[in-house]
């Protein structure tokens, strides 16, 4: 192979494209990673995972490594939605987690990982313009000496809601664009008006717990995950009188701030190092692109969508789609994946997005003024105390409502897996860590008979699965493609290996499975 040419680029060292490329190397492939700025950045974006990539970073134990934890993430007993408190208290099997971590962090380490691994990123080096073949890619970087062609088999596009990749492959990207200005920023608030709660309370307002809050001049946001830094944002809807050139200031967030709550907020210049956040968002996209492939080329992440950051939903999906598509790419590099594969990645994780998008321009609609808003928050919350109403709620916040079509009809498949624990202790998330698929053989070793051509590809490991179940086949994502409450769905399971896994190895797979060892 010429020394230009590598398997996989991928564009964007952010933390979709490091995610991917991690799930790349766990199964031997070695992708380059592109980024144009000199390092990981320190500006201060997402502030936490939510949803069920917490569990899926408890499969790979990135759980353990990001909060010292060492046993399985917790739900968490409640959560937000356009501001509106809702309890899961009673939500039996409540798939919502929560990772408070923020990104410039999460970046360092997922680099850091990326690297122990064999992935090779190349930071400072821009990519300028992609151009396809029948057989791969050619993509026209500029690095520290100078610009240089690079010619790779498949390239992911993990390079943000402005994609150059995916403009330059002209793919659609509809949507819709709301009205609004967001603007947020570290700040200093007095300690006298701080709540002991996580809130604040203002003169001539009252009481804004922690989070959203809306008010009839529109959205108030109060935060603080690291302690000292607390974060003030607002969101107008529409007919905002102000000039929005050249960059945000404090001033302008504390002009917001007072057409919002109708008074003026003490706020000041943020305490300690930085760097601090600051930024204004001029209107809120809410945006899909059309296809996630185009030949060899893959988009991730915010290159395929776009929404509101309201209740926290971002990272979540972009890091699925990462551990979505990385197994099934890597499968087609070392030569095993069926013919449909690759095209179950846009399948499988559009629908998700879409589910995403329409949750959260619902959320933005509800934080609009009016007393009609005010009227439908008002039988909204009353919805929400219900518990199949909140139950519904949860899954939709976690991701969890959609199941994959993986041609099983058990109840279970398509589902992420349940947080499984066997008799000696062990961990399903455990099994996962080295990303391959799983079988677990309840049926005192038939299911492991039947799947033994498999073994050099799949890990077969005899457990108890509860619930009397005789096996479960886990994809390396976490999900399940086949279930049987009993021993006789034998060629159920030989049809879902060789769906999702391909033919049964031969000898020379068998060698290159274990040299990737």
């Amino acid at each position: 192979m010429a020394e230009n040419t590598v398997d996989v680029v991928v564009s964007g060292a952010g933390p979709n494209g490091l995610m991917v490329a991690s799930e790349l190397a766990l199964a031997g492939v070695r992708p380059v990673v592109l980024e144009r700025l000199p390092e990981p950045s320190p500006e201060p974006k997402a502030n936490g995972l939510v949803g069920q990539i917490v569990r899926q970073l408890d499969m790979r134990g990135l759980y353990q490594e990001l909060t010292g934890a060492a046993g399985a993430p917790a739900p968490i007993p409640g959560w937000l939605f356009s501001g509106m408190r809702v309890s899961f208290a009673d939500v039996a099997d409540n798939p919502m987690h929560i990772l408070p971590i923020q990104q410039p962090r999460f970046v360092r380490l997922l680099d850091k990982r990326s690297r122990r691994l064999g992935v090779h990123v190349r930071w400072d080096h821009e990519v300028l313009g992609v151009a396809r073949s029948h057989d791969g890619v050619t993509v026209t970087v500029t690095g520290p000496d100078g610009p240089y062609d690079l010619r790779t088999r498949y390239l992911v596009a993990a390079d943000g809601g402005h994609s150059l990749i995916r403009k330059s492959l002209d793919i659609g990207f509809p949507g819709s664009t709301a009205p609004t200005v967001a603007r947020l920023a570290h700040v200093h608030i007095p300690d006298e008006i701080r709540t002991a709660d996580g809130g604040i309370d203002v003169p001539g307002v009252g009481r804004l717990p922690f989070g959203h809050n809306r008010l009839d001049g529109g959205g108030f946001l109060f935060m603080e995950f690291e302690r000292g830094r607390p974060m003030v944002g607002t969101i107008e809807f529409g007919g905002d009188p102000t000039t929005r050139d050249g960059e945000m200031t404090l001033h302008e967030l504390r002009a917001s701030a007072r057409r919002v709550l109708g008074v003026d907020l003490p706020l000041e210049e943020p305490q300690g190092p930085g760097p601090h956040a600051l930024r204004r968002i001029d209107g809120q996209h809410t945006r899909l692109a059309e296809r996630y492939r185009d030949g060899n080329v893959f988009l991730l992440g915010d290159a395929a969508h776009v929404h509101s950051a309201m209740g926290g939903p971002g990272l979540n999906l972009g890091l699925a789609d990462a551990l979505n598509l990385g197994w099934k790419l890597a499968a087609q590099l070392n030569g095993w994946a069926p013919a449909d594969l690759l095209d179950s990645y846009f399948s499988e994780r559009y629908p998700v997005a879409e589910r995403v998008a329409m949750h959260s321009m619902a959320q933005t609609a509800l934080m609009a003024p009016g007393p009609e808003v005010a009227a439908l928050r008002t039988l909204f919350g009353e919805l929400l105390a219900q518990p199949d109403a909140a139950s519904y709620l949860a899954h939709l916040l976690a991701g969890s409502d959609v199941r994959y079509d993986v041609g099983n009809s058990h109840p279970l498949a398509g589902r992420l897996v349940p947080d499984l624990t066997f008799a000696d202790g062990q961990r399903v998330a455990e099994l996962l860590h080295r990303a391959r698929p799983l079988l677990l053989d309840s049926s005192g070793g038939a299911l492991a008979t039947a799947a033994h051509d498999w073994g050099a590809r799949v890990y077969i490991a005899e457990a108890t699965v509860p619930d009397g179940l005789a096996g479960m086949l886990i994809r390396p994502d976490g999900y399940i493609a086949w279930v049987a409450d009993d021993v006789g769905d034998v060629e159920g399971l030989r049809g879902a290996l060789l769906r999702w896994f391909g033919s049964a190895p031969t000898k020379r797979d068998e060698n290159q499975v274990v040299a990737q060892q």
